[in-house]
């Protein structure tokens, strides 16, 4: 029995050898996005669509570039699902605190994408990661003539697993058990050339996820296709004359705040010119010694950040209408505030749109040529807590009106009551039920 049970512990203690498990630093997924933004940021693109968008993720990291003005994202899954998703996409507060230059509207579609929709004309890129493995034979026969030949982009990424990859995982047959084929290089060199040139792309081959130390002949985990139509943007020459097909199902849809929005470009526009304002009254208060030596107030601690200004932005600003006070009032002319880059840059260089803009949000001088403000902030008053500011008729309020121990002879800080529902000792029974 003794020699039974040792040869069994032996047995256990045998190492199992474990293949080499592969990661990708960074992940596989962000990489292949990473394709995707910085194509986008290269060429400055505005217009976007995602096929088999899935959790929208993609979607979120194009959201970022100031030069996408439209996403949109097309998904067959279930639509109250593709609603949630959309709600990642909403705008934070710091989108309304920091409004984008440009505007930008995300839009959600449940729907095939071997189905014709109209709204998907004329856009600059449509991307397609990881979403032709998923297809039938059907649907991608059909898949060319409907991206290429209908919506025919400016740019179309398509990505997939490369087969060639996957005894590197020992996996048999395909990755995912939804996969419908995985093809090697050449296969899908083969496809995508014969669809480039049917409907007029041009098509360059790349991938990410490089193979380990000793398997480079397997080629890139992912293998992307990048099409290019020849011609460029020709094809939005065609939008209009394209009949509208309305197929797809709107499940989201929001527009971020921006500065091309009226309501936020005033809040933005007024912030930034009283901040030129207080710092030029600043400097116009140094003593005129200081101010000959070429020396600066110090900044407050409300300013926001911005670039400072070129040799020659300076000379632009110097040469401007100065600032001046008359009895207690200071002024900076709007000619001055134009001769900043960003606050002429805002209002497109036009005196009448910043007198516009600003009208309702700052104090103007009576001829609406000049920003006022006081010369002289008033003192700060101490603050007197005896000061008693209510009304003579105004009820009592005690001292400490959250204290229920306070100046109440009734209360017994040991008594309990389980019925009441707002004692915390005692919850209501139906708290739990989460």
């Amino acid at each position: 029995m003794e020699e039974k049970n040792t040869q069994c512990e032996s047995e256990s203690e045998v190492e199992i050898p474990r293949v080499p498990v592969i990661t990708f630093d960074p992940q596989l997924y962000i990489q292949r996005y990473q394709f995707v933004t910085d194509l986008v940021d290269k060429y400055q693109l505005k217009k976007v669509a995602d096929l088999g968008c899935g959790d929208a993720v993609l979607l979120r990291h194009l959201k970022m570039y100031p030069c996408v003005q439209v996403l949109v994202g097309v998904d067959i899954m279930r639509e109250h699902t593709l609603q949630w998703i959309g709600y990642n996409l909403s705008p934070l507060v710091a989108d309304y605190v920091m409004p984008r230059d440009l505007d930008l509207t995300v839009t959600l579609y449940q729907g095939s994408v071997v189905e014709k929709d109209s709204r998907l004309l004329g856009f600059d890129l449509i991307t397609c990661i990881e979403l032709i493995e998923h297809l039938n034979s059907d649907d991608l026969a059909r898949f060319p003539e409907v991206v290429f030949g209908y919506l025919s982009p400016s740019m179309v990424i398509i990505s997939t697993p490369n087969s060639e990859f996957n005894p590197l995982f020992e996996v048999k047959t395909v990755r995912n058990s939804d996969h419908k084929f995985e093809w090697s290089r050449k296969e899908f060199q083969s496809w995508a050339l014969g669809v480039a040139k049917t409907y007029n792309y041009s098509v360059e081959f790349t991938g990410v996820g490089e193979p380990p130390a000793g398997s480079e002949s397997v080629g890139f985990c992912t293998q992307i296709g990048l099409f290019r139509k020849n011609g460029g943007k020709a094809a939005e020459l065609c939008v209009s004359d394209q009949p509208d097909q309305h197929v797809y199902n709107p499940v989201y849809t929001v527009k971020y705040p921006s500065l091309q929005q009226d309501k936020y470009l005033k809040k933005v526009l007024s912030q930034k010119v009283l901040q030129e304002v207080y710092k030029s009254r600043a400097t116009y208060l140094l003593p005129l010694k200081e101010q000959e030596e070429g020396k600066e107030p110090p900044p407050l601690s409300w300013f926001t950040y911005e670039p400072p200004l070129s040799k020659d932005e300076k000379a632009r600003v110097a040469a401007s209408p100065k600032p001046f006070s008359v009895e207690d009032k200071f002024f900076v002319p709007l000619q001055r505030l134009l001769a900043y880059p960003r606050l002429n840059q805002l209002v497109g260089g036009s005196e009448e749109r910043m007198r516009s803009l600003l009208a309702s949000e700052v104090t103007l001088s009576s001829d609406g040529s000049a920003v006022e403000i006081v010369l002289h902030d008033p003192p700060d008053v101490p603050y007197d807590d005896d000061d008693d500011d209510y009304p003579d008729d105004y009820p009592d309020v005690p001292d400490h009106p959250d204290d229920p121990d306070h100046d109440d002879p009734h209360h017994d800080p040991d008594h309990h009551d389980p019925d009441h529902p707002g004692d915390p000792d005692h919850p209501p029974d139906d708290c739990w039920d989460l």
